[in-house]
């Protein structure tokens, strides 16, 4: 039966466009307040993702920055804007006017860009964006001047093995002369800077791509790039030969940018790397060149067989009800950003494997930066013994869990104990095992995850970075494990280098490598003992 109203609707209405009238009635029916709590319930999603991806990609300001909540088009309105002399067809009789502003929810104009796409380079001194101008007041504190006149008083994050030379006479220095072709402080002086030009030169391209990506994400454009596709059909196949491809197989946005590809790439790098190596279709094998070892085609072989089950049969009445496998559990130890990710990223993992259900758990004393919103963490009671925050509805099949505290102190309780190699896996993004600095804080966790004999994916930031880590797991556990994938360049690392302010001269890609590793297993065999 239709209501009056919908018949008085219906004229009015008739003037729309089909699928602009359809969604007019739909509303009319669902009731009056409806239609706003869905634009509302959008914009609040969107403003957090928005801000966590900004919080991620760069350093957080001592002040929080003021945010605004912006109402997100619909999916039937045009991303393209409306010159003044095009037609206005159907739209003249609707009120639309093509050179009014847009309006957010509470019918304010949406502010202009802070920074248009041809006005990204500036020097860090004196950059339009607050954020960046104590990134440079920070790097001048910390930063050391690279000139080999100088003794230099600190090692290289990426690249710490490499002793700085002792001919300079001149006592370290911090940086204060920013270079004019990259806009960030690198050298002490202009005359320093000179004199070492050519050695600059070998980076100075790459710093000046790190600023422009810096404020072009706090350039207050729209960010198409950040709209993730959804579920993945089971017929359709996703192809993992490179970004390019495994993109267009999962029905993104095409992206004809290179400055967005490594905006997308940045975030979207941590659950693909996880993702790229246990699906059925990895570009990671035992063939030549392949970089798996027969130990890696074991244990991720388990994983696989539980991550692609057969199909059962099952449906969604009684008779269809068939035993489900449990989650398999990715366990991220000493997250650190990576936790505040927002969750449209990590639910990427999620769409690969359509057929199985993932838990994962983050673990580490800075498992919780960037995520000050969620503080007081909740209490510990018995049911809740780590005081984990659990969220439990991020997606039907995707569970995560964030604890802030050692994983040796967990392991030691059983808290997740018994381990399984078909579904347990171990994920560390640059642990900096074998850094001077943090490698006392593994010295307890890599025994304990040895005993698990579960695979563990490690990444580096640089080659150097990476080789430092293995070398030290050598020389800790000798013997104790096996190698499940050559070290080598991931296929799926972040495309946006990254600057180190406590060295500007330190560049770096996030999962720029990856490797896997094991505790070695055992083969018990019986002999039969001879008879006297």
């Amino acid at each position: 039966m239709v209501l009056a109203a919908d018949r008085a609707m219906r004229p009015a209405v008739s003037r729309f466009c089909a699928q602009c009238s359809t969604s007019a009635l739909a509303g009319r029916r669902n009731g009056p307040g409806l239609g706003f709590l869905s634009s509302s319930a959008s914009t609040s999603s969107t403003s957090i993702s928005q801000q966590r991806i900004r919080s991620f990609h760069g350093k957080k300001s001592p002040q929080p920055r003021q945010t605004e909540r912006f109402a997100r088009p619909s999916a039937g309105a045009s991303q393209q804007p409306l010159s003044a002399s095009r037609a206005l067809s159907g739209f003249a009789q609707t009120g639309y006017d093509p050179n009014s502003r847009p309006t957010r929810s509470d019918g304010k104009p949406v502010p202009k860009a802070v920074l248009a796409p041809d006005d990204l380079f500036h020097s860090f001194t004196n950059s339009p964006i607050p954020e960046i101008r104590q990134r440079a007041a920070f790097i001048r504190q910390h930063g050391s001047c690279p000139h080999p006149a100088h003794r230099h008083g600190q090692l290289s994050e990426s690249a710490p093995g490499e002793e700085a030379s002792e001919t300079g006479n001149l006592p370290p220095a911090h940086v204060d002369f920013e270079c004019p072709d990259c806009g960030i402080p690198v050298y002490c002086s202009k005359e320093h800077w000179a004199d070492d030009y050519e050695a600059h030169l070998q980076i100075c391209d790459t710093l000046r791509q790190i600023n422009e990506d810096d404020h072009d994400l706090r350039s207050g454009r729209f960010f198409p790039e950040f709209e993730y596709a959804g579920p993945q059909m089971e017929e359709a196949l996703i192809n993992l030969t490179n970004w390019d491809t495994l993109l267009y197989t999962r029905s993104f946005q095409a992206i004809n940018d290179d400055r967005s590809m490594r905006q997308a790439t940045r975030l979207l790098t941590y659950p693909i790397t996880i993702g790229s190596i246990l699906h059925e279709l990895s570009p990671y094998n035992i063939r030549p060149g392949g970089r798996l070892t027969m130990e890696g085609l074991k244990s991720f072989s388990a994983l696989r067989y539980t991550l692609h089950p057969p199909k059962s049969g099952g449906g969604l009445d009684v008779k269809g009800l068939r035993p489900e496998a449990p989650p398999v559990r990715i366990f991220i130890l000493g997250a650190r950003a990576e936790s505040s990710l927002p969750r449209d990223v990590w639910m990427q993992l999620a769409h690969l494997f359509p057929l199985s259900r993932f838990h994962l758990v983050f673990i580490g004393p800075e498992s919780m930066a960037n995520r000050d919103d969620e503080f007081p963490l909740p209490p510990r009671t018995p049911s809740n013994p780590f005081g984990a925050v659990v969220e439990d509805r991020v997606w039907p099949t995707l569970k995560i869990s964030t604890i802030v505290d050692y994983y040796h102190t967990l392991h030691k309780t059983g808290h997740f104990h018994p381990y399984d190699p078909y579904f347990d896996c171990f994920v560390l993004f640059h642990p900096g095992l074998g850094h001077p600095a943090s490698s006392h804080e593994w010295e307890e966790t890599i025994p304990l995850l040895l005993e698990t004999k579960a695979p563990v994916i490690v990444t580096g930031y640089t080659q150097s970075d990476m080789e430092r880590d293995i070398d030290w797991v050598k020389k800790t556990a000798a013997g104790e494990f096996d190698i499940l994938m050559e070290p080598g360049e991931n296929t799926f690392r972040s495309q946006r280098w990254d600057l180190n302010d406590m060295d500007p001269q330190d560049i770096s890609a996030g999962n720029w490598g990856v490797w896997a590793f094991r505790g070695k297993r055992y083969e018990a065999t019986q002999k039969d003992e001879e008879k006297a």
